[in-house]
């Protein structure tokens, strides 16, 4: 599916040079693909719903959210995604850096598609995210953007 158009990621993520290296390994991954990155939740949900600053952006084919945000909470986010039935089909995936079974299961049990810990490594972090891509990109089929 990757290969016939261009895929769109979006990351929600409130720390930069966490977001920048997620940006960096999406963008070397060898896949064609449109990233959008916001802080918080509310600009995540303020952009899936093309609200405000975000009256055009485009519904992503994959969400990569941390969980840990301030304000309102990743978990928080996701549980507003999966309420909302114009968006409860993208997936999301879970980026943490908690590798408490508590956290991993809470995440699963709120609906994300994976739980991704993120590694220290920068290496390790860009290899994991290019077997991301390939999964998400490659491998699974996912629905054609409405929007």
């Amino acid at each position: 599916m990757g290969k016939n158009r261009i895929m769109r990621a979006l990351i929600v993520e409130d720390k930069p040079e966490d977001a920048h290296l997620l940006q960096s390994a999406l963008q070397i991954s060898g896949f064609a693909l449109e990233l959008s990155t916001v802080s918080d939740g509310l600009e995540a949900l303020a952009f899936l719903r093309q609200e405000g600053e975000f009256i055009n952006a485009h519904r992503p084919d994959l969400i990569l959210l941390d969980l840990l945000l301030p304000g309102m909470s990743g978990f928080e986010v996701l549980a507003a995604l999966k309420a909302d039935k114009a968006l409860c089909g993208i997936p999301v995936v879970a980026i943490s850096p908690s590798t408490i079974n508590e956290d991993v299961l809470a995440a699963y049990q709120g609906g994300v598609a994976g739980y991704l810990v993120k590694p220290a490594d920068a290496d390790q972090f860009v290899a994991t995210i290019h077997k991301l891509c390939q999964y998400w990109f490659n491998v699974v089929k996912l629905p054609e953007s409405a929007v």
